[in-house]
């Protein structure tokens, strides 16, 4: 029988790896691009992910009390993570980082529930240059919340998640790139 993660993997090779000449949003040219919206936007892709996600926080000794990231790649992640944790009764919250402060109502900058007592999990679809996370990560320190881990669901290798831990953070990336690519589509 496969593992959630094992059958994670097969949804993101089938629906969010795509080849051919793509341009990414660091401005680098590649010859495959990882859309995982693909995969967290499919009713199974986004169970299985928070059900992995959640494995993790589970098994780590550090007390984790809401996950979130930039959004939109990490709204479907955090919100499936919270229901996992929620369908075995684990206190989890979950929050959103905007881009940009909004510019009217509240104008904040983090929606949902995020306070500068919890303890956290940045979330991640793809790490590529690492900039969506650590914009993510310096707007929930700005808060005052703190950061336990990072988790992606996938790591181009490309200096991401180096810089990452350079910053002092555990990351963890479900997947690498070597785990998502075809050699023999990448021409």
């Amino acid at each position: 029988m496969k593992t959630d993660k094992q059958s994670l993997l097969e949804i993101l090779k089938e629906k969010s790896v795509s080849y051919g000449d793509f341009t990414l949003s660091s401005g680098k040219s590649s010859k495959y691009y990882i859309d995982s919206k693909l995969t967290t936007f499919d009713p199974k892709g986004v169970a299985l992910a928070g059900r992995v996600v959640f494995e993790i926080i589970k098994s780590t000794t550090k007390k984790i009390t809401a996950v979130g990231g930039l959004t939109m790649g990490a709204d479907p992640i955090a919100i499936s993570t919270i229901i996992a944790a929620a369908a075995e009764n684990f206190p989890l919250k979950g929050f959103s980082v905007r881009k940009e402060p909004k510019s009217h109502g509240t104008r904040k900058r983090i929606e949902g529930n995020l306070d500068v007592t919890d303890r956290v999990v940045i979330l991640e679809d793809v790490i590529t240059t690492g900039g969506s996370t650590i914009s993510a990560i310096n707007a929930v320190t700005e808060l005052g919340a703190q950061i336990e881990m990072v988790v992606a669901l996938a790591d181009r290798c490309e200096g991401g998640a180096e810089k990452i831990r350079e910053m002092g953070y555990d990351i963890r990336a479900l997947f690498t790139v070597n785990d998502l690519l075809d050699p023999a589509k990448l021409g």
